[in-house]
């Protein structure tokens, strides 16, 4: 509506159809990524951060909890008797 659109305009749009259009916005999760990325395109949802600042601080988001895991695991070596 703010984009001041018809569904059937942005399904036109997005190269699908009004059917697969309903199904994207009632979240029916069997629907084709690519074509939900279109649409969201479309109407103007954000969809991946791309500022400098956001980026570095999820990078270091992500390290901090790296940086909680063992850097080395020890497994024991038990050899199995499966002779019978």
């Amino acid at each position: 509506m703010a984009r001041k659109m018809t569904a059937g305009d942005l399904a036109d749009r997005a190269g699908i159809s009004r059917g697969l259009l309903q199904r994207i916005e009632n979240g029916n999760l069997r629907c084709r990524i690519g074509s939900v990325f279109e649409v969201a395109i479309l109407v103007g949802i954000k969809l991946f951060e791309a500022d400098d600042i956001t980026l570095v601080k999820r990078i270091r988001q992500v390290d901090d909890r790296i940086a909680l895991l063992p850097k080395h695991t020890h497994t024991d070596k038990k050899v199995v008797d499966d002779d019978f």
